[in-house]
């Protein structure tokens, strides 16, 4: 087991482990913010020309292991 480490302020019994009081902001936690601003819903899908593509990719790789398949039964 290990030792345990001595409050360094015994006196403040409310923030166990030396934690921060209420109303108080972490050093490191000052300046986060998320910087990504309002939600605004998409307006428009997918594009026609990016999803006939993946069609097409999917028909090709479906029909290539289709004949691979024939090809091993023969």
């Amino acid at each position: 087991m290990s030792a345990r480490v001595p409050d360094p302020e015994p006196h403040n019994a409310s923030r166990p482990y030396g934690g921060v009081p209420p109303g108080e902001t972490p050093p490191g936690e000052s300046s986060t913010g998320s910087g990504a601003g309002p939600y605004r819903p998409l307006t428009r899908g997918w594009g026609k020309g990016p999803l006939v593509l993946i069609c097409l990719v999917a028909l090709a790789c479906a029909l290539f292991f289709l004949a691979y398949a024939v090809m091993l039964n023969m």
